[in-house]
């Protein structure tokens, strides 16, 4: 079926092609005497590098970090090497990301976006507007000590409220925090596996089996295990319920 889709069209795309027009995109940059214009064009480039850096900047500032390093966390625990893959740890960890951020997307939608697609306030409001719901998100989840860690490096004074952090302050505490939070999570997943591994090379040694590698035994033991406790939905739970 994919082979005769393929087919059609491999076939067709030369009608098509020379059916219709295809348009084209240019950037250039002429001479001119009016300044506005060069601002203008400026303000294009400037918009097309923040929104190729934008997935790297919205997976810093969104629970992406910690999901994602939990996972990597349980699959070492585990020892099943690629798998799950690296792929749908991934897009678990996005989509997870997605429905515990939904509340703060829909907050920027409602006071930010909207209006100004509505053309009720202007660019400048509507951003001050956005990053209010996603800095009350990351000052929830980034501990005070790391806040004033990067204020105290880089000699800004403590702001009377949490809510006048700067962002370039917040967004590398926010970062850190989610390491620390998912390393402590990672930790305690550790724990039930290692104590297994050690039972069972305890006992291959009792047995004068010391040529048989541990981990043959102690991997369909940990697979089993995680298997019926409902691991994916113990360790799922947990980091939703770290977030409120």
């Amino acid at each position: 079926m994919l082979r005769s889709l393929s087919l059609l069209l491999f076939l067709l795309l030369p009608n098509i092609v020379h059916g219709a027009d295809i348009p084209t995109l240019s950037i250039s940059l002429g001479e001119g005497e009016d300044p506005d214009s060069w601002f203008t064009g400026l303000k294009i480039v400037a918009g097309l590098t923040v929104l190729a850096l934008a997935p790297s900047i919205l997976v810093m500032m969104t629970s992406f970090t910690r999901i994602l390093i939990v996972f990597a966390f349980l699959r070492q625990a585990l020892g099943t090497q690629q798998s799950p893959p690296t792929q749908i740890l991934i897009g678990l960890a996005l989509f997870m990301s997605i429905f515990i951020m939904m509340p703060v997307w829909e907050t920027i939608d409602s006071t930010a976006l909207t209006p100004y697609l509505n053309e009720d306030i202007n660019q400048s409001e509507a951003m001050d507007r956005a990053i209010k719901p996603l800095q009350a998100f990351m000052l929830r989840q980034t501990r005070e000590d790391d806040l004033l860690l990067f204020l105290h490096a880089g000699e800004i004074d403590k702001p009377k409220v949490a809510e006048e952090t700067p962002m370039f302050v917040l967004i590398p505490a926010f970062v850190i925090s989610e390491l620390r939070t998912a390393f402590e999570i990672g930790f305690l997943i550790y724990i039930p596996f290692v104590v297994l591994d050690l039972v069972v090379a305890s006992v291959l040694m009792s047995m004068g089996m010391m040529m048989l590698p541990p981990v043959m035994i102690s991997l369909p033991l940990k697979i089993i295990l995680f298997v019926l406790v409902d691991g994916w939905h113990l360790i799922t739970a947990s980091l939703l319920q770290s977030f409120h």
